[in-house]
């Protein structure tokens, strides 16, 4: 039955609120489980496990049909180890093979610190690494289990979070503790991928370049595969040029660094009911979904993998470095950390996993607007050849209404029935054929509604759709 857009809907159907024609809906994009996808960058948080602030078997059974094929995990010495000497690893035998076995590979964090040991560190964010030689040795030990219990599950290993959160720790100090850490990795698992440095800031370049110093006076630059970093803004896309000075001071050592987005995400509630980053603003769960958006398709468009964080709202308790609800997840929570429903921001994640995986290949070229405000990448699919492009208007951060801007797009590729798909509700509608025009392998496409969030502008034949 053919359906007819009205394009006075609400922003969240690509918000064309003031165009005059009629768009059909062709479909609906299809969601794909984690285990049906072959390959993908993509990653969700399961952040703070360490600390009992989430409840994994309360979303476990969530993770699968995301579609994200990585899993972020913190280790939690302090949770391990509560005797000297004495290991209880039940809790993570709980997660570690079963998050694997829904498809995702865990990339686990090896942190805090313990303080049943003098000079332990905190058991928190922010908490100081350990530095006693007791301690150190207790540390080695750990780690050595660690690596040891959960190497076949566990492919890449991240050492400490947020280092620089620490006004103590001097980038040199946390380098010869990151050698320290990534050579007892490597000596028990040869193959795993080593990530650094967690950064809680993408500015405090003399820390970073402190780090790598260290590193390469210890003659271990080789043991950096990934850096990551977090860098909350309350305009996802204002980051990427401090982003551009770091890999920069970072390529400068070592170039075949990988960079990833360890970390980012927005609340989805107002300011007075969330805690943590971007707490001072007002939040929905739409501008959530759309912040989320801009973020996933601003790294992806510049070749960054990235982090989504998190799966589910995080309930920290006193002591840490901040306490209440941090409502950055995809799952909201009940007060007892169990799953009261998924978040609009769940579904957005939903199609951007589904959609980008290792067979949409990320180009060189980008499309061009008559919009200085429009981001634009480009893409191709690797078998069916068919082109697709993301855009987005990022002058501002998200807001609950925006205007479109009525946009002419020209793209150079291979479109033989363009359509948009909407992102947040997976709507795809075909472009009226008054609206686009072809000479020779050059698109032009005329007053496309761009909203404040990326929309996908793709040959149908590369889109799954029900």
């Amino acid at each position: 039955m053919k359906k007819l857009l009205s394009l006075s809907l609400s922003i969240c159907l690509l918000g064309f609120a003031q165009a005059q024609t009629e768009w059909k809906i062709v479909g609906q994009l299809k969601t794909r489980n984690a285990k049906d996808i072959q390959n993908s960058t993509w990653s969700i948080g399961g952040e703070t496990l360490d600390r009992d602030y989430t409840d994994y078997q309360s979303y476990k059974t969530y993770l699968g049909p995301l579609g994200a094929k990585r899993i972020r995990l913190q280790g939690g010495w302090s949770k391990c180890e509560k005797i000297k000497g004495v290991y209880d690893f039940a809790w993570l035998d709980a997660v570690i093979p079963d998050a694997a076995s829904r498809g995702l590979a865990p990339w686990v964090e090896l942190s805090y610190g313990n303080p049943i040991y003098e000079g332990g560190g905190e058991a928190k964010l922010a908490g100081h690494i350990p530095s006693s030689p007791e301690a150190l040795a207790a540390w080695d030990k750990w780690v050595r289990t660690m690596v040891t219990r959960y190497q076949k599950y566990v492919p890449e290993w991240e050492i400490w979070n947020e280092p620089d959160l620490n006004p103590s720790h001097t980038g040199s100090e946390i380098g010869e503790f990151y050698v320290r850490t990534a050579r007892i990795v490597k000596d028990i698992q040869p193959n795993a991928k080593l990530i650094a440095l967690g950064m809680a800031s993408v500015t405090k370049l003399d820390f970073m370049k402190d780090f790598m110093e260290s590193i390469k006076r210890n003659n271990a630059l080789d043991l950096i595969d990934i850096l990551t970093y977090h860098g909350y803004a309350p305009n996802p896309d204002s980051s990427y040029p401090q982003i551009e000075k770091l890999r920069e001071l970072v390529w400068s050592y070592k170039p075949d660094v990988a960079f990833m987005q360890g970390e980012n995400g927005a609340p989805s509630t107002p300011s007075n009911v969330t805690i943590g980053a971007m707490r001072q603003y007002d939040w929905s769960e739409l501008t959530q979904a759309k912040w989320d958006l801009r973020r996933m398709l601003g790294d992806h468009g510049r070749g960054i993998a990235t982090n989504l964080f998190t799966i589910s709202d995080i309930h920290y308790g006193p002591g840490d470095h901040m306490l209440g609800v941090n409502t950055k997840g995809l799952l909201k929570t009940n007060p007892d950390k169990t799953i009261e429903r998924p978040k609009l921001a769940y579904k957005v994640a939903q199609h951007v996993f589904s959609l980008f995986d290792a067979q949409i290949e990320l180009l060189k070229t980008k499309p061009t607007t008559d919009q200085p405000s429009v981001y634009a990448f480009q893409y191709q699919h690797k078998a069916k050849g068919g082109s697709l492009a993301t855009l987005w208007s990022g002058e501002a951060r998200p807001a609950d209404t925006y205007e479109p801007k009525l946009t002419t797009i020209s793209v150079v590729g291979t479109f033989k029935k363009p359509v948009l798909a909407d992102l947040i509700t997976g709507k795809v509608i075909e472009i009226p054929k008054d609206q686009w025009k072809k000479t020779g392998n050059q698109f032009v496409f005329s007053d496309i509604p761009i909203s404040d969030y990326p929309v996908v502008l793709a040959d149908k034949s590369i889109l799954s759709i029900k």
